[in-house]
Protein backbone atom coordinates (compact mmCIF):
# COMPACT_ATOMS: atom_id res chain seq x y z
CA UNK A 1 0.00 0.00 0.00
CA UNK A 2 1.54 3.27 -1.15
CA UNK A 3 1.94 6.33 1.03
CA UNK A 4 0.83 9.72 -0.20
CA UNK A 5 4.43 10.75 -0.76
CA UNK A 6 5.11 7.96 -3.28
CA UNK A 7 1.99 7.83 -5.41
CA UNK A 8 2.09 6.80 -9.05
CA UNK A 9 -0.07 9.05 -11.23
CA UNK A 10 -3.40 8.08 -12.71
CA UNK A 11 -3.10 6.70 -16.25
CA UNK A 12 -6.24 6.75 -18.40
CA UNK A 13 -7.11 5.95 -22.01
CA UNK A 14 -9.99 8.07 -23.30
CA UNK A 15 -12.37 6.82 -25.99
CA UNK A 16 -13.21 9.51 -28.49
CA UNK A 17 -16.79 10.57 -29.11
CA UNK A 18 -20.06 9.22 -27.78
CA UNK A 19 -22.17 6.25 -28.73
CA UNK A 20 -25.69 4.97 -28.25
CA UNK A 21 -26.16 1.56 -26.65
CA UNK A 22 -28.61 -0.52 -24.63
CA UNK A 23 -29.96 1.01 -21.41
CA UNK A 24 -29.87 -1.27 -18.39
CA UNK A 25 -32.80 0.57 -16.79
CA UNK A 26 -35.53 1.23 -19.36
CA UNK A 27 -34.19 -1.50 -21.73
CA UNK A 28 -34.12 0.92 -24.68
CA UNK A 29 -31.79 -0.78 -27.14
CA UNK A 30 -30.10 2.43 -28.32
CA UNK A 31 -31.18 5.03 -25.79
CA UNK A 32 -28.26 5.18 -23.37
CA UNK A 33 -25.37 7.50 -24.14
CA UNK A 34 -22.13 8.19 -22.28
CA UNK A 35 -18.46 9.06 -22.56
CA UNK A 36 -15.91 6.62 -21.22
CA UNK A 37 -12.26 5.91 -20.50
CA UNK A 38 -10.19 2.97 -19.32
CA UNK A 39 -8.32 3.50 -16.06
CA UNK A 40 -5.03 1.60 -16.08
CA UNK A 41 -4.43 3.08 -12.64
CA UNK A 42 -6.02 5.87 -10.66
CA UNK A 43 -5.39 7.71 -7.40
CA UNK A 44 -8.23 8.01 -4.91
CA UNK A 45 -8.05 11.82 -5.08
CA UNK A 46 -8.50 11.80 -8.85
CA UNK A 47 -11.46 9.45 -8.60
CA UNK A 48 -12.98 11.60 -5.85
CA UNK A 49 -12.75 14.62 -8.15
CA UNK A 50 -14.17 12.64 -11.07
CA UNK A 51 -17.27 11.38 -9.23
CA UNK A 52 -17.81 14.98 -8.09
CA UNK A 53 -18.12 15.75 -11.81
CA UNK A 54 -20.62 12.96 -12.55
CA UNK A 55 -18.25 10.09 -13.42
CA UNK A 56 -18.58 6.55 -12.05
CA UNK A 57 -16.58 3.36 -12.45
CA UNK A 58 -17.61 -0.15 -13.39
CA UNK A 59 -14.45 -2.15 -12.81
CA UNK A 60 -11.71 -0.27 -14.66
CA UNK A 61 -14.12 1.33 -17.09
CA UNK A 62 -14.97 4.87 -15.95
CA UNK A 63 -17.96 6.52 -17.62
CA UNK A 64 -19.99 9.72 -17.55
CA UNK A 65 -23.53 9.83 -18.95
CA UNK A 66 -24.33 12.46 -21.57
CA UNK A 67 -27.03 13.86 -19.34
CA UNK A 68 -29.00 16.00 -21.81
CA UNK A 69 -29.13 13.23 -24.44
CA UNK A 70 -29.31 9.86 -22.65
CA UNK A 71 -32.71 8.18 -22.24
CA UNK A 72 -32.45 7.88 -18.44
CA UNK A 73 -30.45 10.79 -16.97
CA UNK A 74 -28.34 9.53 -14.07
CA UNK A 75 -27.68 12.07 -11.32
CA UNK A 76 -24.90 11.43 -8.81
CA UNK A 77 -26.45 11.19 -5.34
CA UNK A 78 -24.81 11.40 -1.94
CA UNK A 79 -26.21 10.95 1.55
CA UNK A 80 -25.12 13.02 4.55
CA UNK A 81 -24.50 10.30 7.18
CA UNK A 82 -23.77 12.69 10.06
CA UNK A 83 -27.37 13.95 9.93
CA UNK A 84 -28.94 10.68 8.77
CA UNK A 85 -31.85 9.26 10.73
CA UNK A 86 -33.29 5.88 9.65
CA UNK A 87 -36.86 5.99 8.40
CA UNK A 88 -39.61 3.66 9.61
CA UNK A 89 -38.98 1.32 6.68
CA UNK A 90 -35.25 1.29 7.43
CA UNK A 91 -35.96 0.42 11.07
CA UNK A 92 -38.20 -2.43 9.93
CA UNK A 93 -35.34 -3.91 7.92
CA UNK A 94 -32.95 -3.73 10.89
CA UNK A 95 -35.52 -5.21 13.29
CA UNK A 96 -36.28 -7.95 10.77
CA UNK A 97 -32.59 -8.87 10.68
CA UNK A 98 -32.35 -8.89 14.49
CA UNK A 99 -35.41 -11.13 14.82
CA UNK A 100 -33.99 -13.54 12.27
CA UNK A 101 -30.61 -13.68 14.01
CA UNK A 102 -32.07 -13.95 17.51
CA UNK A 103 -35.00 -16.29 16.98
CA UNK A 104 -34.79 -17.46 13.38
CA UNK A 105 -38.02 -15.65 12.55
CA UNK A 106 -38.64 -15.02 8.86
CA UNK A 107 -40.78 -12.10 7.70
CA UNK A 108 -44.10 -13.14 6.21
CA UNK A 109 -44.01 -10.17 3.86
CA UNK A 110 -43.93 -10.76 0.13
CA UNK A 111 -40.43 -9.81 -1.05
CA UNK A 112 -41.63 -9.91 -4.64
CA UNK A 113 -43.59 -6.72 -3.97
CA UNK A 114 -40.44 -4.79 -3.04
CA UNK A 115 -38.96 -2.36 -5.56
CA UNK A 116 -35.96 -3.98 -7.17
CA UNK A 117 -32.88 -2.49 -8.79
CA UNK A 118 -31.68 -4.11 -12.02
CA UNK A 119 -29.25 -6.97 -11.74
CA UNK A 120 -25.58 -6.15 -12.00
CA UNK A 121 -25.53 -7.58 -15.49
CA UNK A 122 -28.41 -5.35 -16.61
CA UNK A 123 -27.10 -2.24 -14.89
CA UNK A 124 -23.74 -2.32 -16.63
CA UNK A 125 -24.82 -4.13 -19.78
CA UNK A 126 -24.82 -0.85 -21.65
CA UNK A 127 -21.32 -0.03 -20.49
CA UNK A 128 -19.90 -3.34 -21.66
CA UNK A 129 -21.94 -3.13 -24.84
CA UNK A 130 -20.12 0.11 -25.56
CA UNK A 131 -16.77 -1.50 -24.79
CA UNK A 132 -17.47 -4.40 -27.13
CA UNK A 133 -18.78 -2.13 -29.86
CA UNK A 134 -15.64 -0.03 -29.78
CA UNK A 135 -13.60 -3.25 -29.80
CA UNK A 136 -11.25 -1.79 -27.23
CA UNK A 137 -7.80 -3.33 -27.17
CA UNK A 138 -5.84 -1.69 -24.36
CA UNK A 139 -2.24 -1.73 -25.55
CA UNK A 140 -0.48 -2.50 -22.28
CA UNK A 141 2.79 -3.15 -24.11
CA UNK A 142 2.93 0.52 -24.98
CA UNK A 143 2.91 1.43 -21.30
CA UNK A 144 5.95 1.46 -19.08
CA UNK A 145 7.40 -1.78 -17.69
CA UNK A 146 6.65 -0.58 -14.18
CA UNK A 147 2.96 -0.24 -14.98
CA UNK A 148 2.81 -3.70 -16.57
CA UNK A 149 4.46 -5.22 -13.52
CA UNK A 150 2.06 -3.44 -11.18
CA UNK A 151 -0.93 -4.69 -13.16
CA UNK A 152 0.38 -8.26 -13.13
CA UNK A 153 1.11 -8.02 -9.42
CA UNK A 154 -2.39 -6.72 -8.84
CA UNK A 155 -3.90 -9.79 -10.48
CA UNK A 156 -1.72 -12.11 -8.37
CA UNK A 157 -2.73 -10.32 -5.18
CA UNK A 158 -6.35 -10.74 -6.14
CA UNK A 159 -5.95 -14.51 -6.08
CA UNK A 160 -4.17 -14.49 -2.72
CA UNK A 161 -6.67 -12.22 -1.00
CA UNK A 162 -9.64 -14.47 -1.78
CA UNK A 163 -8.42 -17.32 0.44
CA UNK A 164 -11.69 -17.75 2.25
CA UNK A 165 -14.07 -16.51 -0.43
CA UNK A 166 -15.92 -19.14 -2.43
CA UNK A 167 -16.95 -16.84 -5.24
CA UNK A 168 -17.27 -19.51 -7.91
CA UNK A 169 -20.01 -21.28 -6.01
CA UNK A 170 -21.68 -17.96 -5.19
CA UNK A 171 -21.75 -16.71 -8.79
CA UNK A 172 -22.62 -20.04 -10.45
CA UNK A 173 -25.42 -21.07 -8.12
CA UNK A 174 -26.94 -17.71 -7.28
CA UNK A 175 -28.23 -14.63 -9.05
CA UNK A 176 -26.25 -11.43 -8.76
CA UNK A 177 -28.05 -8.28 -7.73
CA UNK A 178 -26.80 -4.70 -7.87
CA UNK A 179 -26.16 -2.48 -4.87
CA UNK A 180 -29.23 -1.80 -2.73
CA UNK A 181 -30.91 -4.48 -4.85
CA UNK A 182 -33.40 -5.71 -2.29
CA UNK A 183 -35.20 -2.40 -2.23
CA UNK A 184 -37.49 -1.45 0.61
CA UNK A 185 -38.74 -3.94 3.20
CA UNK A 186 -42.07 -5.72 2.86
CA UNK A 187 -44.99 -3.51 3.65
CA UNK A 188 -46.98 -4.54 6.69
CA UNK A 189 -50.77 -4.28 6.79
CA UNK A 190 -52.33 -2.81 9.93
CA UNK A 191 -55.22 -4.85 11.28
CA UNK A 192 -57.74 -2.81 13.24
CA UNK A 193 -59.28 -4.85 16.04
CA UNK A 194 -62.43 -4.07 18.00
CA UNK A 195 -61.49 -2.20 21.21
CA UNK A 196 -61.99 -4.03 24.49
CA UNK A 197 -64.94 -2.98 26.65
CA UNK A 198 -64.15 0.17 28.59
CA UNK A 199 -61.18 1.03 26.41
CA UNK A 200 -62.76 1.92 23.08
CA UNK A 201 -64.68 4.78 21.57
CA UNK A 202 -67.12 5.01 24.48
CA UNK A 203 -66.30 8.50 25.76
CA UNK A 204 -67.78 7.72 29.13
CA UNK A 205 -65.04 5.17 29.68
CA UNK A 206 -61.29 5.75 30.21
CA UNK A 207 -59.33 6.09 26.96
CA UNK A 208 -57.27 3.15 25.74
CA UNK A 209 -53.68 3.16 27.00
CA UNK A 210 -50.83 1.39 25.29
CA UNK A 211 -49.20 -1.45 27.16
CA UNK A 212 -45.84 0.28 26.79
CA UNK A 213 -47.14 3.38 28.57
CA UNK A 214 -48.57 1.27 31.37
CA UNK A 215 -45.22 -0.47 31.86
CA UNK A 216 -43.41 2.87 31.96
CA UNK A 217 -45.84 4.16 34.59
CA UNK A 218 -45.37 1.09 36.76
CA UNK A 219 -41.60 1.40 36.43
CA UNK A 220 -41.71 5.06 37.43
CA UNK A 221 -43.83 4.33 40.50
CA UNK A 222 -41.51 1.51 41.54
CA UNK A 223 -38.47 3.79 41.27
CA UNK A 224 -40.20 6.48 43.28
CA UNK A 225 -40.95 3.97 46.02
CA UNK A 226 -37.32 2.80 46.10
CA UNK A 227 -35.81 6.24 46.13
CA UNK A 228 -38.33 9.03 46.52
CA UNK A 229 -35.67 11.65 46.95
CA UNK A 230 -33.82 10.69 43.79
CA UNK A 231 -36.46 9.61 41.32
CA UNK A 232 -34.87 11.50 38.43
CA UNK A 233 -31.48 9.95 39.13
CA UNK A 234 -33.11 6.55 39.12
CA UNK A 235 -34.71 7.18 35.75
CA UNK A 236 -31.42 8.39 34.27
CA UNK A 237 -29.62 5.33 35.59
CA UNK A 238 -31.99 3.11 33.58
CA UNK A 239 -30.76 4.78 30.39
CA UNK A 240 -27.03 4.40 30.97
CA UNK A 241 -25.50 1.87 28.55
CA UNK A 242 -23.69 -1.14 29.90
CA UNK A 243 -19.96 -1.11 29.33
CA UNK A 244 -20.15 -4.37 27.40
CA UNK A 245 -22.96 -3.17 25.11
CA UNK A 246 -23.00 -0.65 22.26
CA UNK A 247 -24.04 2.94 23.09
CA UNK A 248 -27.78 3.34 23.49
CA UNK A 249 -30.05 6.30 22.97
CA UNK A 250 -30.80 8.60 25.89
CA UNK A 251 -34.25 8.69 27.50
CA UNK A 252 -36.99 10.10 25.29
CA UNK A 253 -34.67 10.15 22.25
CA UNK A 254 -35.00 7.86 19.21
CA UNK A 255 -32.45 5.11 18.83
CA UNK A 256 -29.51 5.94 16.63
CA UNK A 257 -28.57 3.92 13.57
CA UNK A 258 -25.77 2.29 15.56
CA UNK A 259 -28.17 1.36 18.39
CA UNK A 260 -30.39 -0.44 15.90
CA UNK A 261 -27.59 -2.22 14.03
CA UNK A 262 -25.50 -3.32 17.01
CA UNK A 263 -28.29 -4.28 19.41
CA UNK A 264 -27.17 -7.15 21.61
CA UNK A 265 -28.27 -10.68 20.74
CA UNK A 266 -29.04 -13.42 23.26
CA UNK A 267 -26.35 -16.00 23.94
CA UNK A 268 -28.52 -18.70 22.39
CA UNK A 269 -29.19 -16.73 19.19
CA UNK A 270 -30.38 -18.84 16.26
CA UNK A 271 -27.92 -17.38 13.76
CA UNK A 272 -24.56 -15.62 13.69
CA UNK A 273 -23.76 -12.82 11.23
CA UNK A 274 -20.09 -11.90 10.75
CA UNK A 275 -18.23 -9.40 8.59
CA UNK A 276 -14.84 -9.32 6.97
CA UNK A 277 -13.27 -6.51 4.96
CA UNK A 278 -10.20 -6.60 2.74
CA UNK A 279 -8.63 -4.77 -0.18
CA UNK A 280 -9.70 -5.93 -3.63
CA UNK A 281 -8.44 -5.47 -7.16
CA UNK A 282 -9.50 -2.24 -8.86
CA UNK A 283 -7.91 0.63 -10.77
CA UNK A 284 -7.70 2.62 -7.53
CA UNK A 285 -4.25 2.75 -5.96
CA UNK A 286 -4.38 1.68 -2.31
CA UNK A 287 -3.07 4.54 -0.18
CA UNK A 288 -2.42 5.38 3.44
CA UNK A 289 -2.25 8.75 5.15
CA UNK A 290 -1.34 9.70 8.74
CA UNK A 291 -4.68 11.46 9.12
CA UNK A 292 -6.63 8.98 7.04
CA UNK A 293 -8.72 5.97 8.10
CA UNK A 294 -6.90 3.05 9.73
CA UNK A 295 -7.86 0.76 6.85
CA UNK A 296 -6.45 3.21 4.31
CA UNK A 297 -8.00 4.37 1.03
CA UNK A 298 -8.87 2.20 -1.95
CA UNK A 299 -11.37 -0.49 -3.00
CA UNK A 300 -12.63 -3.02 -0.50
CA UNK A 301 -14.80 -6.12 -0.37
CA UNK A 302 -17.13 -6.37 2.63
CA UNK A 303 -18.20 -9.97 3.08
CA UNK A 304 -21.36 -10.95 4.96
CA UNK A 305 -21.08 -14.43 6.55
CA UNK A 306 -24.15 -16.14 7.99
CA UNK A 307 -23.36 -19.20 10.11
CA UNK A 308 -20.09 -19.63 8.23
CA UNK A 309 -21.67 -19.25 4.77
CA UNK A 310 -21.05 -16.21 2.61
CA UNK A 311 -24.39 -14.66 1.63
CA UNK A 312 -23.34 -11.25 0.26
CA UNK A 313 -20.32 -9.24 -0.85
CA UNK A 314 -20.39 -5.46 -0.93
CA UNK A 315 -17.87 -3.50 -3.01
CA UNK A 316 -17.00 -0.03 -1.73
CA UNK A 317 -14.41 2.63 -2.53
CA UNK A 318 -13.01 4.57 0.43
CA UNK A 319 -12.03 8.01 -0.90
CA UNK A 320 -10.74 11.22 0.73
CA UNK A 321 -14.22 12.65 1.31
CA UNK A 322 -16.59 9.71 1.09
CA UNK A 323 -17.41 6.04 1.06
CA UNK A 324 -18.65 5.26 -2.43
CA UNK A 325 -20.89 2.24 -2.89
CA UNK A 326 -20.14 0.24 -6.04
CA UNK A 327 -22.11 -3.03 -5.95
CA UNK A 328 -23.64 -5.60 -3.66
CA UNK A 329 -23.73 -9.23 -4.77
CA UNK A 330 -26.04 -11.37 -2.67
CA UNK A 331 -27.64 -14.80 -2.48
CA UNK A 332 -31.31 -14.40 -3.54
CA UNK A 333 -32.28 -17.15 -1.10
CA UNK A 334 -31.85 -14.48 1.58
CA UNK A 335 -33.72 -11.70 -0.20
CA UNK A 336 -36.31 -11.79 2.62
CA UNK A 337 -33.67 -10.02 4.75
CA UNK A 338 -33.60 -7.01 2.39
CA UNK A 339 -29.82 -7.28 2.22
CA UNK A 340 -29.52 -4.30 -0.11
CA UNK A 341 -31.11 -1.91 2.36
CA UNK A 342 -29.36 -3.56 5.29
CA UNK A 343 -25.91 -3.25 3.69
CA UNK A 344 -26.54 0.40 2.78
CA UNK A 345 -27.44 1.20 6.40
CA UNK A 346 -24.31 -0.58 7.61
CA UNK A 347 -22.19 1.35 5.11
CA UNK A 348 -23.71 4.62 6.32
CA UNK A 349 -22.80 3.63 9.89
CA UNK A 350 -19.32 2.67 8.66
CA UNK A 351 -18.91 6.12 7.08
CA UNK A 352 -19.81 7.72 10.41
CA UNK A 353 -17.21 5.52 12.11
CA UNK A 354 -14.49 6.58 9.64
CA UNK A 355 -15.45 10.22 10.16
CA UNK A 356 -14.52 9.98 13.85
CA UNK A 357 -10.83 9.86 12.88
CA UNK A 358 -10.92 11.41 9.41
CA UNK A 359 -13.15 14.46 9.72
CA UNK A 360 -13.19 15.30 6.00
CA UNK A 361 -14.60 11.85 5.19
CA UNK A 362 -18.25 12.64 5.79
CA UNK A 363 -20.37 11.52 2.81
CA UNK A 364 -21.85 8.29 1.50
CA UNK A 365 -22.16 8.16 -2.30
CA UNK A 366 -24.92 5.86 -3.57
CA UNK A 367 -24.12 5.94 -7.28
CA UNK A 368 -26.79 7.35 -9.58
CA UNK A 369 -30.32 8.52 -8.86
CA UNK A 370 -32.66 8.02 -11.82
CA UNK A 371 -35.92 9.85 -11.25
CA UNK A 372 -37.42 8.72 -14.58
CA UNK A 373 -37.06 5.06 -13.52
CA UNK A 374 -39.61 4.25 -10.74
CA UNK A 375 -37.63 1.31 -9.34
CA UNK A 376 -34.53 3.50 -8.99
CA UNK A 377 -36.11 6.39 -7.07
CA UNK A 378 -35.77 4.65 -3.69
CA UNK A 379 -32.23 6.00 -3.28
CA UNK A 380 -33.82 9.36 -2.54
CA UNK A 381 -35.28 7.88 0.66
CA UNK A 382 -31.90 8.00 2.42
CA UNK A 383 -32.18 11.52 3.80
CA UNK A 384 -30.70 14.05 3.97
CA UNK A 385 -29.19 13.68 0.52
CA UNK A 386 -28.02 15.85 -2.37
CA UNK A 387 -27.98 15.60 -6.14
CA UNK A 388 -25.15 16.87 -8.34
CA UNK A 389 -26.02 19.64 -10.78
CA UNK A 390 -25.02 18.29 -14.23
CA UNK A 391 -23.89 21.70 -15.49
CA UNK A 392 -22.17 23.51 -12.61
CA UNK A 393 -21.26 20.44 -10.47
CA UNK A 394 -22.53 21.85 -7.19
CA UNK A 395 -24.55 19.82 -4.70
CA UNK A 396 -28.23 20.68 -4.24
CA UNK A 397 -30.56 19.17 -1.58
CA UNK A 398 -32.78 16.58 -3.23
CA UNK A 399 -35.94 18.26 -1.93
CA UNK A 400 -35.15 21.26 -4.12
CA UNK A 401 -34.53 19.06 -7.18
CA UNK A 402 -37.64 16.86 -7.15
CA UNK A 403 -40.18 19.47 -8.36
CA UNK A 404 -38.04 20.15 -11.45
CA UNK A 405 -37.55 16.43 -12.14
CA UNK A 406 -41.31 15.91 -12.09
CA UNK A 407 -41.51 18.21 -15.11
CA UNK A 408 -38.42 17.15 -17.04
CA UNK A 409 -36.01 14.19 -17.12
CA UNK A 410 -33.03 16.49 -17.53
CA UNK A 411 -32.63 19.46 -15.19
CA UNK A 412 -30.06 22.01 -14.18
CA UNK A 413 -30.40 22.14 -10.40
CA UNK A 414 -28.36 25.28 -9.80
CA UNK A 415 -30.91 28.09 -9.87
CA UNK A 416 -28.25 30.75 -10.43
CA UNK A 417 -28.50 31.28 -14.17
CA UNK A 418 -25.12 33.00 -14.26
CA UNK A 419 -23.25 30.26 -12.40
CA UNK A 420 -20.73 28.25 -14.42
CA UNK A 421 -18.57 25.19 -13.89
CA UNK A 422 -15.78 26.58 -11.72
CA UNK A 423 -13.62 23.48 -12.29
CA UNK A 424 -13.89 23.57 -16.09
CA UNK A 425 -10.86 23.21 -18.32
CA UNK A 426 -9.39 26.67 -18.83
CA UNK A 427 -5.85 25.87 -19.96
CA UNK A 428 -5.89 22.69 -22.07
CA UNK A 429 -2.21 23.09 -22.96
CA UNK A 430 -1.38 22.20 -19.34
CA UNK A 431 -3.08 18.82 -19.70
CA UNK A 432 -0.62 15.95 -19.10
CA UNK A 433 -0.04 13.38 -21.85
CA UNK A 434 1.78 10.04 -21.73
CA UNK A 435 3.22 9.54 -25.22
CA UNK A 436 5.96 7.07 -26.19
CA UNK A 437 6.78 6.47 -22.51
CA UNK A 438 7.36 10.20 -22.02
CA UNK A 439 5.24 12.62 -19.98
CA UNK A 440 4.64 16.01 -21.56
CA UNK A 441 2.12 18.87 -21.48
CA UNK A 442 -0.47 18.86 -24.23
CA UNK A 443 1.00 22.10 -25.53
CA UNK A 444 4.18 20.19 -26.44
CA UNK A 445 2.40 17.03 -27.62
CA UNK A 446 0.10 18.81 -30.09
CA UNK A 447 3.11 20.20 -31.98
CA UNK A 448 4.00 16.60 -32.85
CA UNK A 449 0.42 15.58 -33.72
CA UNK A 450 -1.35 17.56 -36.43
CA UNK A 451 -4.42 15.31 -36.68
CA UNK A 452 -7.50 17.49 -35.96
CA UNK A 453 -9.44 14.42 -34.79
CA UNK A 454 -6.88 13.81 -32.07
CA UNK A 455 -7.14 17.42 -30.94
CA UNK A 456 -10.94 17.19 -30.75
CA UNK A 457 -10.74 14.05 -28.59
CA UNK A 458 -8.22 15.58 -26.19
CA UNK A 459 -10.24 18.78 -25.78
CA UNK A 460 -13.40 16.78 -25.18
CA UNK A 461 -11.59 14.75 -22.51
CA UNK A 462 -10.30 17.94 -20.86
CA UNK A 463 -13.78 19.45 -20.74
CA UNK A 464 -15.24 16.35 -19.10
CA UNK A 465 -12.59 15.70 -16.42
CA UNK A 466 -11.95 19.37 -15.56
CA UNK A 467 -8.76 21.36 -15.18
CA UNK A 468 -7.47 19.82 -11.93
CA UNK A 469 -7.72 16.20 -13.09
CA UNK A 470 -6.38 17.00 -16.55
CA UNK A 471 -3.19 18.38 -14.96
CA UNK A 472 -2.71 15.38 -12.62
CA UNK A 473 -3.84 12.39 -14.66
CA UNK A 474 -1.81 11.10 -17.58
CA UNK A 475 -3.76 10.79 -20.81
CA UNK A 476 -2.31 7.83 -22.72
CA UNK A 477 -1.86 8.38 -26.47
CA UNK A 478 -0.30 5.89 -28.87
Amino acid sequence: MASWARLSPSIVEYFEGEDFYRCGYCKNETGSRSNGMWAHSMTVQDYQDLIDRGWRRSGKYVYKPVMNQTCCPQYTIRCRPLQFQPSKSHKKVLKKMLKFLAKGEISKGNCEDEPMEPTAEDAVAGDFALINKLDIQCDLTALSDDLRESLESEEKQKGKSSKREDTNELIQSQDIEEKLGSGEPSRSVKVHTVPKPGKGADLSKPPCRKAKEIRKERKRLKLMQQNRAGELEGLQAQCEPLSSSPPKAKCNQPKSLEDLIFESLPENASHKLEFTRFLCSSPLEAETSPNGPDCGYGSFHQQYWLDGKIIAVGVIDILPHCVSSVYLYYDPDYSFLSLGVYSALREIAFTRHLHEKTSQLSYYYMGFYIHSCPKMKYKGQYRPSDLLCPETYVWVPIEQCLPSLENSKYCRFNQDSEAVDEGRSKEPDRLQVLYKKAIMPYGVYKKQQKDPRDEAAVLQYAALVGQACSERMLLFRN
